[in-house]
């Protein structure tokens, strides 16, 4: 179910592909509140919140399958050990993403283009290439030119960081950063992005 990957609002067609039930029924879930969701303004459409169908699967006992191995890819991509190590023992607790790492400028576009990532977390100094070369590379490449790309660096100043965005980067955050953060951002990154991407 490729194009409902990540969406965080569904239409009442598509809950109905994911729990595997008939529209009709889907329908009739909301409108007596057993499925809580909204109306668009002006419209008489139903649209229902990820979590808020998530929610009555469970409570219906339906099986999360179409939902869960909707993962995040995430390609790691910075030559320091501890901090790669950081990222995929955070991230795989987490259960939300499918991670690989690189270590080089020249492994993550290799990587890149092997595993389709749906976010790269990049470090901004790399032993071989800067993050610049490795953004304007995936921007200028027709099959990766829609990842997202968040980068992490702590000697960077106001001008380097606007270059990167301009290099085509989506995000900056600086170390030492709270992992927590950088989760957030990434499922930010990639659930805010999946719809006006289309």
């Amino acid at each position: 179910m490729p194009n409902l990957r990540h969406k965080t609002v569904f239409t009442t067609g598509e809950a109905a592909e994911i729990c595997k039930l008939s529209q009709q029924t889907i329908i009739r879930c909301f409108d007596s509140g057993q499925l809580e969701g909204f109306r668009v303004p002006g419209s008489k459409f139903r649209r229902i919140p990820r979590d808020k169908l998530i929610k009555f699967m469970k409570e219906h006992n339906i099986p999360m399958d179409a939902l869960e191995s909707d993962k995040i890819k995430v390609l790691i991509v910075d030559d320091d050990p501890d901090i790669v190590e950081l990222f995929v023992d955070a991230l795989s607790r987490d259960g939300r993403f499918e991670i690989r790492t690189a270590s080089t400028g020249f492994d993550a576009g290799v990587e890149a283009n092997r595993f389709k990532p749906d976010v790269i977390v990049l470090d901004y100094m790399l032993p071989d290439i800067n993050g610049n070369v490795v953004c304007k590379t995936i921007r200028e490449s027709e099959d990766l030119r829609k990842i997202r790309i968040l980068i992490i660096s702590g000697v960077v100043n106001k001008s380097e960081i606007d270059e990167l965005l301009k290099a085509g980067a989506d995000d900056f955050i600086r170390k030492p950063f709270n992992i927590n953060t950088v989760i957030d951002r990434i499922v930010k990154l990639v659930r805010g992005s999946a719809a006006h991407r289309r």
